[in-house]
């Protein structure tokens, strides 16, 4: 057990939602729990008792009550609430616990001035922006698509669609033509929401030429709406039908909320698409709401009073789970721009990791929400947050994206407050949630994810399928969740879906992570299993390699490899480091790498060679590609090996076709 760094509260139960929701199960349903792994135990033994519970002590607002909470309980194929009628939007506008006049939504951005709407401004806007979708032809089961960056707009525009019993799709506006495309021609949306372009730090980024080529792709699209978000006074360009300010005109039209069945359709998430076409997972009303409202609430914390931000694109399930914050009574932070970057709209730009933590001061920002990448960033530089900007309405850091080891840990205790509670979250796209993370009444340690979330019957499993405490294992979820997927689109006999997930322990959901979890209730998370590295038959994560090749200041990013011997040899460990400006892979940092390796982890993690790339390729949400490059390495081609539009910088893979190329041998 690692160094503990925050302890919860002696009051912890009279001060938090958590806690408040364990006296309203004693008082109402006579039951009493200790401690936290009681009440996970539990939330996960009674799948029907913890999640009517939710839907309880929330006070869903049913159009229909449900027949019962889960009507079959295997997976795929899990029946939740059946019979009732409920819609997402309706809870996210009922926002409870803020008055018309509370801010709930605070949008800053790189390309034009502060935005902020009331309970009641956000309640109108959609209110008109519903209207027009109506005028367009909109209804139940249509499907409208955004290629709009993390603005006011982008949320009105889902909340609508939502409201409608629409389903709503995004797609942030960095993403290239084909990866829009490949995702966009599978559900065929009707309606193409977008704006003309953005800046991105001082830059300004034109993307007129995409949305011709988008739109002359998608047939299926009769209306295009442009959000004129760049050039505010240009005239309307000639691929878009009408205007935002057309679609959200006056209306006497009053708000109202199509009642759905709970597993409706509500927005179609895309798996990365690194490999083939992007996987189009469909969530459903209800389920989303569920989740979220648990997680906000009982894990977060979050509630009246609070502002939530995460830092996030539209084309990353955290903006999906930071939209659900009102839902919570919480208003919510937007950031559209280059976090590592000073700028105001048409202003100076400079260099500035700051960006962000300055943007959490200045709205009152109560929780942070980043990846872990971000924060290893601002740890390297030196950063010091808390002598930079007023923190002091702070009470929580969220951290996701990818294992944050333990100097991660320590750096946001020291340089970002002592009284913080810092959750490590995973969970991913298909579930649109965090299934490990932190919780208020649980203490944080350095380099631990905290606990498993109420309702996720997370384990690790050996290869044999036993259930092992202690070990490195295969993560899975053994009962079913509610925000599992409704399916995959267009996916009608569900072969997909059960192909993604259940195909290699029938009826239990196997995520791709390793996993160990302690005895303690503490989780680590060391990197997908189907990267993970093998030798000699010891599974080797890769967030470790990364943890300690990356800490050296020579070191701006690396990519490990294993390649396996087809013979069952040891097979051979490749590293890749992407060096900062002035550094060199001289036989030095050679040496001091492997030395760093050795010492920190095992002579089993030492890599058989080392080589120097350019940079390492990631998607567009950050992760680094590991099970592409490495088949790009054994051989095969890259367009088949990774949809190139689903990465932020494409050239970064020429190195390692070239690498690849130069290992076989000429015939």
């Amino acid at each position: 057990m690692s160094e503990v760094l925050w302890r919860p509260p002696a009051d912890v139960r009279q001060r938090t939602r958590i806690g408040a929701y364990l006296q309203w199960l004693e008082r109402t349903r006579d039951l009493r729990f200790a401690d936290y792994p009681q009440l996970w135990q539990w939330s996960v033994d009674d799948l029907a008792g913890f999640w009517g519970s939710i839907w309880e002590y929330f006070a869903v607002l049913a159009h229909e009550p449900p027949q019962e909470v889960l009507a079959e309980a295997r997976m795929p194929g899990a029946r939740w609430f059946p019979g009732a009628r409920l819609n997402y939007a309706e809870h996210v506008l009922r926002a409870g616990g803020l008055a018309d006049d509370d801010p709930v939504v605070i949008a800053h951005s790189q390309t034009r001035a502060p935005v902020t709407l009331t309970v009641a401004q956000l309640r109108d806007q959609v209110r008109r922006v519903r209207a027009g979708l109506r005028r367009l032809g909109v209804g139940r089961g249509d499907r409208v698509a955004a290629y709009a960056p993390n603005i006011p707009e982008t949320y009105v525009l889902m909340l609508a669609t939502a409201s409608l019993g629409a389903v709503f799709s995004s797609a942030a506006p960095e993403f290239g033509t084909r990866s829009v495309t490949d995702r966009w021609r599978q559900i065929e949306p009707t309606v193409l929401v977008a704006v003309d372009g953005y800046r991105y730090g001082d830059k300004a980024v034109d993307r007129q030429a995409e949305l011709v080529a988008i739109a002359a792709a998608l047939p299926s699209v009769r209306h295009r709406v442009v959000i004129p978000y760049l050039s505010p006074q240009a005239a309307t360009p000639q691929w878009a039908t009408t205007t935002w300010s057309a679609l959200a005109g006056p209306t006497d039209e009053p708000l109202a909320f199509d009642a759905v069945p709970f597993d409706h359709p509500l927005y179609v998430l895309y798996s990365s698409g690194t490999t083939g076409l992007p996987k189009p997972i469909v969530h459903g009303h209800g389920g989303i709401l569920l989740e979220h409202l648990k997680m906000l609430a009982l894990h977060h914390d979050l509630g009246p009073g609070d502002r939530f931000f995460w830092f996030t694109t539209t084309g990353w399930m955290m903006w999906n789970y930071l939209a659900s914050g009102p839902a919570v009574g919480a208003a919510i932070v937007l950031f559209d721009g280059n976090p590592a970057v000073d700028a105001a709209p048409d202003g100076p730009a400079r260099p500035d990791l700051g960006t962000l933590w300055r943007l959490a001061a200045h709205t009152g920002t109560t929780y942070f929400g980043t990846s872990a990448p971000f924060l290893l960033a601002c740890r390297k530089e030196g950063l010091v947050p808390r002598e930079i900007a007023d923190l002091s309405a702070l009470r929580g850091v969220g951290s996701t994206g990818a294992p944050l080891p333990a100097e991660g840990f320590t750096w946001v205790y020291e340089s970002v407050g002592a009284d913080l509670q810092l959750a490590s979250l995973s969970g991913g796209t298909d579930v649109c949630t965090g299934f490990v993370g932190g919780v208020p009444l649980v203490e944080v340690r350095a380099g631990e994810i905290a606990c498993r979330a109420l309702g996720a019957r997370v384990e690790a499993w050996a290869a044999d399928g036993r259930a092992v405490v202690g070990e490195l294992g295969e993560l899975v979820i053994s009962a079913p969740m509610p925000s599992m997927p409704v399916g995959f689109w267009n996916d009608l006999d569900g072969h997909r879906y059960r192909q993604a997930y259940f195909e290699r322990y029938p009826g239990v959901w196997c995520h791709g992570d390793w996993i160990t979890i302690a005895e303690h209730g503490a989780c680590a998370i060391t990197g997908r299993s189907d990267a993970t590295l093998n030798r000699g038959g010891v599974r080797l994560g890769t967030a470790e390699f990364y943890s300690v090749v990356e800490a050296l200041p020579e070191v701006a990013d690396s990519l490990v490899i294993h390649l396996e011997d087809p013979q069952g040899g040891a097979g051979e460990l490749l590293l890749f480091v992407a060096l900062r400006d002035g550094a060199a892979l001289d036989d030095a940092l050679r040496t001091r790498i492997v030395r760093e390796l050795r010492s920190a982890l095992s002579p089993r993690h030492v890599p058989d060679g080392i080589h120097q790339v350019a940079a390492v390729p990631r998607t567009l949400s950050g992760k680094k590609l590991e099970v592409p490059v490495k088949k790009i390495l054994t051989g095969t081609p890259v367009e088949q090996a990774v949809a190139s539009g689903a990465l932020a910088n494409p050239a970064a893979l020429d190195a390692f076709v070239r690498f690849a190329t130069d290992r076989v041998p000429a015939s």
